[in-house]
Parts: C-alpha cells; structure tokens; sequence
C-alpha cells in the first residue's frame, strides 16, 4: 500500500494472511514475511472490524462509542495501527477507497 491511509479509506484484511483469536488478543501469521505479529485488545477490535471491507472512519466511530478514548486520539492511534498491518501485507485497500 503505497499511499498514506486516511480515514475516508476502506480497508479489509488481505488473502495473504492466517489469524487466530487468543483470549482477546489477536496472532496474524503473515504469509508475505513469514513472521507472526500480535495485536492486544484495542487492535484486535480493528481487526475483527476490518474483516469486511469498512472505511477508516466508520472503525474510529465504533471504536470511540465502545472505548473512553477521545475522537481524535482513536483516529490518530488507529491509523498508526492500520497502516502498520498495511505495511506488513495484512490488510488493504478496499472497494470505494479514497485513493
């Protein structure tokens, strides 16, 4: 994913990986590296949030309503994380992105 996400994006998880729930946290085996990544709570939830096709925007929303976090912090701090499973081939651009 060339580009910088922003939050009109819509994101999905990518083909290219193999997940498993462990008691609310998330382990992704990402087959382009061959490395396993861990997510805690937080980014489980975006995960289980991106397993169809939804805009950056939308998981922010959903976030800030289950989550004491302020609208900004939640957008800032996922995007940190959704970019960061971007860059690791996990997920990627969907349908109707902005870019």
């Amino acid at each position: 994913m060339p580009d910088t996400l922003t939050l009109d994006d819509t994101v999905v998880v990518s083909d290219n990986q193999v997940s498993a729930d462990l008691s609310g946290e998330v382990v992704i085996l990402g087959m382009r590296e061959g490395a396993y990544f861990g997510v805690d709570a937080a980014g489980a939830r975006i995960w289980a949030l991106l397993q169809a096709p939804r805009r950056l925007r939308d998981v922010v929303a959903t976030l800030v309503a289950e989550y004491e976090v302020p609208a900004e912090q939640c957008a800032s701090d996922g995007l940190v994380v959704v970019e960061d499973l971007a860059g690791r081939g996990l997920v990627v651009r969907g349908p109707d992105s902005a870019s």
